[in-house]
Formats: structure tokens, C-alpha cells, sequence
């Protein structure tokens, strides 16, 4: 754990002190900065493993530093955790939509953020030992594009496959439907979100072991779709 770098960035001090300390006391290092220019500068230069990103910054906000990292292909991944005093279904909505891994309100408690920090770092080194994901009764090897449920092969079309792909190895990020139409099927389907909704219902047909519970392809509602595995935030 103490390789894991965290950058806080908050312009409340007494905010990032308390974060820092608490952060550091569970082995992580932490970077921090107190405005949206200076993350997006840090995040370039230093790749910090997660950031814990305000909403609420002075010149660029919290989500046009989520925007613009999630638009530079050498730091588009990197994990993010909206903070925000606002409680409002829209400003949570909006960073979703945006890229954000997931969202904590002010006040929070110290507990609940190490732990939402724990999961998110958990999902995302996860290990794809020889190009390769387990998950239930199900085997993917990403190389040769081939699916297994308890040794049986099983048919997926190459957007399917792509889909599924895509949703794994963002596992726990919410994948907006315009996002995932846009990486599968490209331009030319702009506006067409229907089809998302046609393939993750014939995925889940033929992945979950009841395609009309899924555990594991999450629909987040007016959103997208998550990939869901062992999502819990307690150790």
C-alpha cells in the first residue's frame, strides 16, 4: 500500500490536512494541491494512483479537471473521486457522466472515505495474469477473444465481446451509454443508444445466470452501465 499516491485537491486547508493525515496514517503517500490548474499540471507530471478531486475550485472546477483528464490519453484512466459539499442528484450525475470513479458528499466521515479509497484502488490493479480475467463461473482470455462459463465456450458476437471487454477493464467506473457507442460502434451511431441497450441485454443472456437480476452488468440509471465484481466498500 505505501507505493499508492494519492493527490488531494481541495482549497480548504483544514479540509486537506485532515484528508492528508488520515491518508497517511493508512500508508498511502499523499500530493496535494488547492486549485484545478495545478491537479490537471500535477496529475501530467507525477501520476498519482488516485485523485480526490473537489467540486468546488477556484478558476477551473472540479469537473473540467475531471473532463480534461479523462480527454488526455496519458492520464485518462487515472481514478478520480468527486468531493463536493453539494448533495444535489444532477452534480452527482454530471461527474459521473464526466468520468468520475465515485462520489463522496461533505460532510463525510473519515471511515467511509479510506474505504471508498481502498475499493477503488482494489479495482484498479486488478491483475490480468497471462491476458486473461476470472469473474463467477466465467473465464475471459482478452487475446484470443474467447468467453467460457465452467469450461463451455460461449458465442459472442465482436461488438459483444468488445463490450464486455471495455466494462471489465473499467470495472466499478460507470460507462456512459454515448461513451460506450462511441468506443464500439464509433460516430456514425451518434444518437443510436438503443443499440447499447441491445447488446448488454443479449450479453447478460448469455453471462449472468439470471439475465433479468444481473449481478454482474450494472444499470445505472439514466447513465450507462458498470461492471460490477466484489464492488463492496468493506475490507
Amino acid at each position: 500500500m505505501a507505493d499508492k499516491r494519492i493527490l488531494v485537491v481541495d482549497d480548504e486547508e483544514h479540509i486537506v490536512e485532515l484528508i492528508k493525515f488520515n491518508l497517511e496514517k493508512n500508508g498511502y503517500g499523499v500530493i496535494t494541491a488547492d486549485n484545478g490548474r495545478d491537479a490537471f499540471i500535477i496529475a501530467k507530471e507525477q501520476q498519482p494512483d488516485l485523485i480526490l478531486l473537489d467540486l468546488m475550485l477556484p478558476g477551473m472546477d472540479g469537473l473540467d479537471v475531471c473532463k480534461e483528464i479523462r480527454r488526455d490519453s496519458a492520464i485518462s484512466t487515472m481514478p478520480i473521486i468527486m468531493i463536493t459539499a453539494k448533495g444535489e442528484e444532477l452534480d452527482k450525475i454530471l461527474g459521473l457522466e464526466l468520468g468520475a470513479d465515485d462520489y463522496i458528499t461533505k460532510p463525510f466521515s473519515v471511515r467511509e472515505l479510506i474505504a471508498r479509497v481502498k475499493a477503488i484502488l482494489r479495482r484498479t490493479t486488478v491483475k490480468y495474469e497471462d491476458n486473461g480475467f476470472k469473474f463467477g463461473e466465467i473465464t475471459i482470455d482478452f487475446e484470443k477473444h474467447e468467453v467460457r462459463r465452467d469450461g463451455e465456450k460461449v458465442d459472442l458476437t465482436l461488438k459483444e465481446f468488445e463490450l464486455l471487454e471495455i466494462l471489465i477493464k473499467n470495472k466499478g467506473r460507470v460507462m456512459t451509454r454515448d461513451f460506450l457507442l462511441d468506443k464500439i460502434w464509433g460516430y456514425e451511431y451518434v444518437g443510436e443508444t438503443r443499440t447499447v441497450d441491445v447488446h448488454v441485454r443479449h450479453l447478460r443472456q448469455k453471462i449472468e445466470k439470471d439475465d433479468k437480476n444481473p449481478v454482474y452488468i450494472q444499470t445505472i440509471r439514466g447513465i450507462g452501465y458498470k461492471f460490477n465484481y466484489g464492488e463492496d466498500y468493506e475490507e
